[in-house]
């Protein structure tokens, strides 16, 4: 019986007749209306005319997770006093539940995508409803890019909606081609803001690490929640162990303690959602409950303030999810949970200076996440670079760049970045295409450890893959029965029954079956290649992407000699990731599953201080065999001794003081008169390094022949010759020059000007200071002993009006030296004044 009542009261209904008009109009719409207000149930259903008349139409609603999914599917359902699976359904991944008579039907926007992908034109739809679109999440922005295609080239008559929570609307306006924006108020009470931080410094999330401090003071404010406040209290934490953690410490509370995430049983979602039974509840849930679902009674939210997004380092194919700090719009959404039904509050677990700090919105997916999937959906779809799809956000070049890497790799796209038919079947099984990949060219039993690795077992099932899977077997937790549903799913799939499969590759069909644990490490490595490791401690592994990985103490995996790493992280201050999960495999594993990274050949380089040459065969960067090289390439060869150079510097050269001293006096005339006076910085030298350290280097072949090249002969071939001013060298930047006392004093060029450090006596007479390639010379003025007396470049001047304060101070130190009253007609000399008398 349709219960009207329930119906009436939803807030959406005062903007339905402004949407209708709008896709009647245009076709598209964007509908803003806040969580609880009906966006996702009532509007379904009176555009598919199930309830408000209007014609009967189907409609498809894509929701971004498999929980809203059903969750929208069964309320709508309730509201029409049916069961579900008749006017209403739902598909979800594993799981469809659709009558004959379905009008609307909820699905997830993965299976929606590969809908799309099997039928571009939707026959038989009418409507599609993107909900939660605000979210942002990668497989909702393929889907609007599709639909849009599809509206324009195939079916304009399809109608679009874009459903969000936030009114941040104006991109999906535009995006849907100047779609009209139709906003509906919610019934929303006041939620009063309490700033409640832990009272010492908790360490920031990295990784997927959590600070137990900070779990610790959550559960502390849901006591004190529970004493304040009224209602049920509706907790958001980042991930299932942060929520498992925070219900432990939950034990002793007078409340019933839930918990509402993605891997929950059905049957404890659904109680959530149904409503309280008069006892208080704590409700400890991830970000599916900001908007996607409405959880009843809730008065209270504390917020932890952190969320998970997805990050990847593409030069080293890891991916994993991240903690990091939800964004305002986050934190808005959560605590307008509080105020659904009542006035509410929300504790939050950070001051009112960081929320300012905080990030606006969260990230877009597209932006941050692994984008093989998204390519190989881009590729079947007809676009590879996805240049020609409507997005909010244009992929980044180096990531789509990364992703086509891992699609040529696994055969799923051609050189051109064209869907090949493999990669057609490949989209198709609604995997990661890495996954794809070990799911066909697995052995018998592989689909049931992909099922392991598309959604990671818990963390006491521990970190060997082998094991787990023997765990899942036997396990009667709400995880083994989502797994065993995948396995059927992928086997079905793949158009095997139980306990078939195909040959693994590079093993003839022949051969005895594979146990389990070789099972388990070929699946790993078919889809990981590039993080087959080998061992080079214990506990410690190299990976063929060139990172190192580390196991736990006690890891039962510790004792491989290789490893097929199926899940590893490594934090951006860490040198080496951390294995979570993975699997003892051997080399010939090794070396069939990562084929595309197996290498032979010459290597010589700069190691120690000299020059390696050897032959090596690698996977990756993980060295198979090594033997040395008796002729090496003397192509190689010289560019390992550049390579030295580069690394150790000029001096591994011969430089003898002649030859130090040109390189100075060449660097004062490049930085004084530029032209053809070459650069002999290191760098400079390194670039023209055949310009003049040829032939000698080419004859080179070790550290020891670098240092019998006199590097001063050498610089003289940079010397400007062909223009004649190589001759001016000694007239410009002599080596020495004449003073007045017939000495010839050599000149430092080191400094930014040249230097003539020369006993005063030995310039009397010299009027003015020399000059050198225009540019004066800094007089170092020396006492009779070689001590610095003064330092001048106008010599004019000191003899004025500094000589006689010198004089003042040494002549009684130094009486045997001359020290004339008027320097500029004293004789220069470098003798004593018995010297001089005796003649």
């Amino acid at each position: 019986m349709l219960r009207t009542e329930a119906l009436d009261a939803l807030p959406v209904r005062s903007a339905l007749p402004s949407l209708r008009s709008a896709l009647d109009a245009h076709g598209t719409a964007v509908l803003c209306a806040p969580p609880g207000t009906g966006k996702t149930t009532l509007v379904p259903l009176v555009l598919a005319g199930l309830t408000g008349g209007g014609p009967r139409r189907r409609v498809v609603v894509a929701e971004p997770r498999r929980i809203a999914a059903r969750a929208a599917a069964r309320r709508m359902a309730w509201l029409l006093g049916e069961a579900v699976g008749g006017s209403v359904g739902f598909t979800v991944r594993g799981e469809r539940v659709v009558g004959p008579d379905c009008a609307v039907e909820v699905v997830t926007t993965g299976v929606l995508l590969q809908r799309l992908q099997r039928d571009p034109e939707l026959a038989g739809t009418d409507v599609v409803i993107l909900d939660e679109c605000h979210e942002r999440h990668l497989d909702a922005d393929t889907v609007a890019a599709f639909l849009l295609d599809v509206r324009q080239a195939l079916r304009p008559e399809l109608r679009l909606v874009a459903a969000s929570a936030t009114t941040d609307a104006e991109g999906w306006a535009r995006l849907l081609g100047g779609a009209p924006v139709v906003e509906a108020a919610g019934v929303s009470h006041p939620v009063e803001v309490v700033w409640a931080p832990p009272a010492r410094p908790v360490r920031p999330p990295h990784g997927m690490r959590v600070d137990p401090a900070l779990l610790t003071h959550v559960a502390s404010v849901v006591g004190r929640a529970l004493a304040e406040q009224p209602g049920d209290v509706l907790v958001f934490l980042p991930g299932v162990g942060e929520i498992a953690r925070v219900a432990g410490q939950l034990g002793g509370t007078d409340a019933e303690v839930l918990q509402i995430h993605g891997r929950a049983p059905a049957a404890v979602q659904e109680s959530v959602l149904a409503g309280g039974s008069g006892r208080r509840r704590v409700v400890l849930a991830t970000a599916v409950a900001e908007s996607s679902l409405t959880v009843p009674g809730v008065r209270v939210v504390v917020d932890a303030g952190l969320a998970r997004e997805p990050r990847v380092d593409h030069a080293r194919g890891l991916g994993s999810l991240t903690t990091v700090r939800a964004s305002r719009a986050a934190a808005r959404q959560r605590a307008g949970r509080a105020g659904r039904e009542a006035p509410g509050t929300v504790y939050r677990c950070w001051t009112e200076a960081e929320h300012g700090r905080l990030p606006a919105f969260p990230a877009p997916e597209i932006k941050i996440a692994d984008l093989a999937a998204f390519a190989l959906q881009a590729a079947c779809w007809g676009d590879p670079d996805a240049s020609g799809l409507a997005l909010l956000d244009p992929p980044p070049a180096g990531a789509m760049a990364a992703a086509r890497e891992v699609l040529e790799a696994v055969g799923a796209v051609d050189g051109a970045g064209r869907a090949t038919e493999r990669g057609v079947r490949m989209s198709r099984l609604g995997l990661h295409p890495r996954l794809a990949r070990a799911l066909l060219d697995g052995p018998p039993g592989a689909a049931e450890v992909v099922a392991l690795l598309s959604e990671e077992p818990p963390r006491e099932y521990g970190d060997d893959l082998a094991a787990a899977w023997r765990t899942a077997r036997r396990g009667g937790d709400a995880y083994a029965a989502r797994w065993r549903t995948e396995s059927a799913r992928l086997r079905r799939a793949l158009g095997a029954p139980a306990g078939t499969g195909t040959a693994a590759p590079g093993r003839s069909a022949g051969e005895r079956p594979l146990s389990d644990d070789a099972t388990a490490g070929l699946v790993a490595a078919l889809a990981f290649p590039e993080r087959v490791a080998k061992a080079r401690a214990e506990g410690a592994y190299l990976m063929a992407n060139g990172t190192g990985a580390g196991l736990r103490e006690g890891s039962a995996l510790r004792h491989g000699g290789w490893l097929a790493v199926a899940v590893a992280d490594r934090p951006s201050h860490a040198a080496s990731a951390q294995i979570r999960l993975g699997a003892v495999i051997d080399e010939r594993t090794a070396r069939e599953a990562a084929a595309h990274l197996l290498t032979s050949g010459e290597e010589v380089h700069w190691e120690d201080g000299d020059v390696v040459a050897r032959e090596v065969a690698r996977l990756g960067a993980v060295e198979l065999t090594v033997r040395p090289l008796r002729d090496p390439d003397p192509v190689l060869v010289r560019e390992a001794l550049l390579e030295g150079l580069r690394s150790e510097g000029l001096g591994l050269l011969r430089w003898a003081p002649e030859g130090t001293g040109l390189r100075a006096r060449l660097g004062f005339l490049h930085r004084t008169l530029g032209g053809d006076w070459p650069d002999v910085a290191d760098g400079a030298l390194l670039e023209r390094a055949e310009d003049w350290l040829e032939p000698e280097l080419s004859r080179a072949r070790r550290r020891a022949d670098l240092a019998r090249i006199d590097a001063g002969q050498a610089l003289n071939r940079l010397l400007p010759w062909a223009t004649g001013e190589a001759a001016r060298l000694d007239e410009l930047a002599p080596e020495r020059i004449e003073v007045p006392s017939g000495s010839r004093i050599r000149v430092d060029y080191g400094a930014d000007q040249p230097v003539l450090a020369v006993k005063l006596q030995e310039l009397f007479g010299l009027a003015q200071t020399p000059r050198l390639a225009g540019v004066p010379v800094l007089v170092h003025l020396l006492s009779p002993a070689g001590r610095p007396a003064a330092v001048t470049a106008d010599l004019a001047s000191f003899w004025r009006e500094g000589y006689r304060a010198v004089r003042a101070e040494l002549r009684g130190r130094y009486p045997r030296h001359p020290w004339p009253e008027d320097p500029a007609t004293a004789e220069p000399t470098r003798h004593t004044n018995a010297r001089l008398r005796r003649g």
